[in-house]
């Protein structure tokens, strides 16, 4: 390989996936994230799901600043735990960030994108995969994008350049150990 193809495949954006139902898609997210912020990288993160709950990574986020720019844009999870909002509100919500992060990447302003939890967002019906394809046609080149969530759809992994899927083992919840600070949320 010459120097110049070897630049060239180093400059090529990525897409890359992060699913399955065992725990560690986000951070693994937020690991590569926190390699881009090593270079210097400029880094947007938008959230779809998560929004109602203090998380340790959005405090983390917070002290990455400025390089890594967080969106918690959903309204909290969808008709489970502490949800009473009408679904129209999570619905125009997953739309919003969709909208945004769109624009954010048309910008050609970060190296990386993270779009956390966009596949439950799909799963509930609250955007559509053609309107997640939508986004993978809007990054540029050499931008790239990360998307996790449980239920990756196969046309999202088929146009992805990498796939890892997060497999259950065993769970401390199965025993009765709910989250724990610092290590869960």
């Amino acid at each position: 390989m010459t120097e110049s193809q070897a630049q060239s495949r180093e400059t090529q954006g990525l897409v890359l996936v992060h699913t399955g139902d065992g725990k560690g898609k986000t951070t693994a997210a937020l690991g590569t994230v926190l390699r881009a912020v090593g270079y210097g990288h400029r880094v947007l993160i938008v959230q779809f799901i998560k929004g109602s709950w203090v998380y340790g990574e959005m405090k983390a986020i917070r002290r990455l600043e400025p390089e890594v720019e967080f969106h918690r844009m959903g309204k909290g999870f969808v008709g489970i735990l502490d949800d009473n909002l009408p679904r129209e509100e999570h619905e125009k919500a997953a739309r919003e960030a969709l909208q945004f992060a769109k624009e954010r990447l048309a910008s050609g302003d970060y190296h990386l994108v993270l779009l956390d939890e966009i596949f439950v967002a799909i799963s509930l019906n609250l955007i559509t995969i053609q309107d997640a394809l939508g986004v993978l046609d809007a990054r540029p080149s050499q931008c790239n994008l990360i998307l996790t969530g449980r239920g990756a759809p196969q046309e999202i992994i088929d146009r992805a350049d990498t796939v890892t899927e997060m497999k259950e083992i065993k769970h401390a919840y199965q025993r009765g150990i709910l989250a724990q600070k610092g290590v869960d949320y």
